[in-house]
């Protein structure tokens, strides 16, 4: 435990948010969560330069920011209870599935809240009744104002449309049933004790899919070992790890996931580096049979450099286990740096536009 606890920003119905907190109580590092209004989020940013949410102040009054940065600073600090994997290769695919479970959730997890009539209404009021709070207008305008906000920003701006949303469907099943027999099978992804990736997938997991009405009956009738561990992971602290060694590589069972984002996932990714570096605005795919056009997005381009350096750290042996495992041909490989590759945001923090 920390002497003096940290200070938590965010909201409790953010998807980042809640991932922050299941780790830092799994962690054991105590802190004081500071639900938002407009007026904290707006010092927040200018303490970091980024306005997404959760931000952290540490107890000697820096802050910090990025789920996956503030994660790797705790687990390189080798703070117990460690959640990386004691293996080079289980380290890598645990990072891996968590950069997945950020970003290739996320279009599922948003299109659930804001593309259903009930979910849609339900969260606007939430939104309202807390991050506006500090706003002086009627709790029935600041709930339209906020709705058709994330309508515009998490549907229409992030490429959703009726041609598409049947694969974003498609997406959000074919994990949960890839996830299923995994946590029907042990505690966490990886073993005994969770690892990175299991904070990853926490965050569409517990915020939205178990929480919003419409993918919380789905989580419940198709998926009923996920919501365990939903449960489990929140219940998770030092205490109950107690005797449980760390984890190695994921099990065989957790292939089918692999090659899954191996095959739909990564090609994305490359897809946007290549947008980024040549400065086009949006970039188009295709996943799940649905196609998408979406803008081009810096910080996913900055995340999978950084996943690419540090598969380029791996032996041989092990670079060609990793491409194995996420079923051939992956992109990984390749020139990992380009000082020019993302000249359209030089000049400040490259951040992540999620904050809901």
């Amino acid at each position: 435990m920390t002497a003096q606890p940290y200070d938590l920003h965010g909201l409790k119905l953010s998807y980042f948010t809640g991932k922050m907190e299941a780790y830092l109580r799994a962690k054991g590092i105590d802190f004081t969560f500071v639900e938002m209004d407009t007026a904290d989020f707006r010092r927040c940013a200018k303490q970091t330069g980024v306005a997404q949410m959760p931000q952290l102040r540490t107890p000697q009054g820096d802050w910090l920011t990025d789920t996956t940065a503030i994660m790797a600073r705790f687990e390189d600090q080798g703070i117990e209870p460690r959640f990386r994997p004691t293996t080079t290769t289980g380290a890598f695919l645990s990072r891996l599935l968590e950069d997945a479970f950020d970003e290739w959730l996320w279009r599922p997890a948003l299109y659930y809240r804001w593309a259903f009539e009930e979910d849609s209404r339900l969260m606007g009021r939430q939104i309202a009744r807390t991050m506006m709070r500090d706003l002086p207008a009627p709790l029935w305008l600041k709930s339209l104002l906020i709705t058709t906000r994330q309508k515009q920003e998490y549907l229409r701006a992030d490429g959703v449309t009726r041609d598409n949303s049947q694969a974003i469907e498609r997406h959000y099943l074919a994990v949960l049933g890839m996830l299923e027999p995994v946590l029907a099978a042990r505690p966490f992804l990886f073993g005994d004790r969770p690892c990175e990736a299991d904070f990853g997938l926490f965050g569409p997991m517990f915020r939205h899919f178990s929480h919003d009405p419409t993918p919380a009956a789905i989580l419940r009738e198709r998926a009923p070992n996920v919501l365990a561990w939903t449960a489990r992971l929140w219940a998770t602290t030092p205490a109950t790890l107690s005797g449980r060694d760390r984890v190695a590589d994921p099990p065989s069972d957790l292939d089918p996931l692999l090659c899954c984002i191996g095959a739909d996932y990564l090609p994305y990714l490359a897809a946007n580096l290549a947008a980024v570096a040549n400065q086009s605005p949006k970039v188009r795919f295709e996943s799940f049979g649905g196609q998408f056009e979406i803008p081009a997005s810096p910080y996913r381009a900055a995340c999978w450099l950084d996943l690419r350096r540090q598969f380029a750290d791996l032996s041989p042996e092990e670079q060609a286990e990793v491409v194995v495992r996420l079923g051939g041909a992956c992109g990984l490989d390749g020139t990992v740096s380009d000082p020019g590759l993302l000249a359209p945001v030089s000049g400040r923090r490259i951040a992540n536009r999620h904050w809901m």
